[in-house]
């Protein structure tokens, strides 16, 4: 018996599922957006070019430094902390300011800030004056303190955050977390500063 196969020829009445040209319209107008969207994003950035503000310790003098035999430290730093916008077009704000003073692992003191704004391309300093009595030192912290006089050098321990929050033009506010963990060195023979390097870093 002969076997015939049929052969299913689609002529010009055949259509594509409506469903697949709007899929693929969807997708079309979904790619542009997003190809649109980056060319935005871009362009803003180049313009306003922002820039994460930063805090920084830009001064200090060692006022007083005292250790008697009985092993007690009194001491005294002033201190300047400066705030740093360095956007062109925007302010920004900071807030939750909170620095930590010590020495040898050990609290002096904690030093605070109410929240204010720096101005486009500006700075706001923050002055401290730092004082401490009689702290009990231990006795390889006595040896430690001799050593710095002998060295004409000595260390204290500065940490510190802050929150910052600035708008980008039309994408709104950013925010960001400054955190500065460094040494400040002083002469204590004169009291005066040895300057180093000590800015925030953004997490």
């Amino acid at each position: 018996m002969a076997v015939f196969k049929r052969k299913l020829v689609m002529g010009s009445g055949a259509h594509t599922n409506p469903l697949i040209w709007i899929a693929a319209i969807i997708c079309t107008i979904f790619a542009i957006s997003m190809i649109i969207a980056g060319i935005v994003i871009f362009i803003g950035y180049i313009v306003i070019h922002p820039r994460v503000p930063i805090i920084s310790v830009t001064n200090a003098h060692l006022d007083l430094l005292k250790n008697d035999y009985a092993g007690l430290l009194q001491t005294q730093l002033t201190i300047v902390v400066t705030a740093y916008n360095g956007n062109a077009k925007a302010h920004a704000t900071f807030s939750e300011i909170t620095f930590s003073l010590g020495f040898q692992g050990q609290g002096i003191a904690v030093l605070v800030a109410d929240s204010f704004d720096v101005s486009k391309n500006g700075t706001k300093d923050l002055s401290y004056v730092v004082q401490s009595y009689s702290i009990p030192l231990t006795p390889y912290q006595i040896e430690v303190v001799d050593e710095c006089w002998k060295r004409n050098e000595i260390g204290f321990d500065f940490k510190g955050a802050a929150r910052t929050r600035w708008k980008v033009g039309p994408f709104g506010s950013v925010k960001y977390s400054c955190h500065l963990n460094c040494e400040l060195k002083f002469h204590p023979l004169n009291g005066s500063y040895v300057p180093s390097k000590c800015s925030s870093k953004s997490r």
